[in-house]
């Protein structure tokens, strides 16, 4: 058995300390080589390495092993980065909007597609841009806002930091810490004031102060993909189609693909996602539309 494990002593130890807490030397090992870094076997042990180190069975974390499948497959997708949000409503948005448009000017005008595609592609170009204004300017507020928030708390931190370390204790034993360990934890945090700052960012605001969404990744992703949504119903019309029924079919055919591609990133299935995507879009393009009957008879 390891001397990690058997909790016998090194030769030179105190008795009863394990090899990997006594920083005695080895036998064979360098001086001041601890038992659980120098790979040499331990006496009264199995002949076995002290130390994983190079083990594809995993990484040591303290005295327990993790797997090397979990510590390498384990791993999350973005969820704060600020492109997804935009990209799926620039996407939507492009898509239902340009083809409720069309719908609605080929409901309400006998002028032909000439219109129609002058109309379409207005559409496109003033929604891709108000998007993209729209998303640099939200996010960036709300960066601003953050930003605010975290200087606040600098502030406080400095100014009041016992009751800060307090506060954050307070915090830990709301979770189900041990009083002493809440405090204990607390301290090691407000050692760093920099590390304790980031702590109460996270615990207080639900933020990183590190992570925080760009503006620019927004406005970007929203333009791109509601110019990509948009030109989708309207691209039977400048290949030549001379009624909606081809942008009908498209833009149906659109809107499921693109639901079921979302559903790749959330917990829903493709097809219920892609359904939803269908409905909503098909009600609002037909919505338009029986606007468009309604006036532009009279306009004309």
């Amino acid at each position: 058995m390891p001397t990690e494990l058997s909790g016998a002593p090194l030769p030179g130890g105190d008795p009863g300390v394990p090899a990997e807490l006594s920083g005695a030397p080895l036998p064979g090992g360098g001086p001041g080589v601890r038992a659980e870094s120098s790979g040499a076997p331990l006496p009264g042990g199995s002949g076995a390495s002290a130390s994983p180190a190079g083990d594809a069975a995993g990484r040591r974390t303290g005295v327990r092993t993790v797997s090397a499948e979990h510590s390498g497959d384990h791993t999350h997708r973005d969820v704060t980065g600020g492109w997804l949000r935009p990209a799926v409503f620039g996407a939507m948005d492009g898509l239902v909007s340009n083809f409720a448009l069309i719908a609605g000017m080929d409901g309400g005008t006998s002028s032909g597609s000439q219109f129609i595609v002058l109309a379409g592609l207005a559409g496109l170009a003033a929604g891709a841009f108000s998007m993209a204004a729209g998303e640099y300017t939200s996010v960036a507020s709300q960066r601003e806002l953050a930003r605010a928030e975290i200087e606040v708390e600098r502030l406080e931190i400095q100014r009041h930091p016992g009751d800060e370390e307090l506060e954050l204790a307070d915090t830990y034993r709301a979770k189900g810490l041990d009083a002493d360990l809440a405090d204990k934890v607390a301290k090691q945090f407000h050692a760093n004031p920099e590390q304790a700052l980031e702590e109460h960012v996270r615990e207080e605001l639900g933020i990183d102060p590190n992570d925080l969404p760009s503006p620019v990744v927004a406005a970007a992703s929203s333009f791109v993909c509601f110019a990509v949504g948009a030109l989708i119903p309207l691209l039977p019309y400048l290949l030549g189609a001379s009624n909606v029924l081809p942008a009908l079919i498209m833009s149906l055919t659109a809107l499921f693909v693109c639901g079921a591609v979302v559903s790749r990133v959330t917990s829903r299935s493709w097809w219920y996602s892609g359904l939803r995507q269908l409905l909503l879009g098909a009600a609002a393009a037909a919505l338009t539309y029986f606007v468009g009957t309604l006036v532009g008879p009279g306009i004309g």
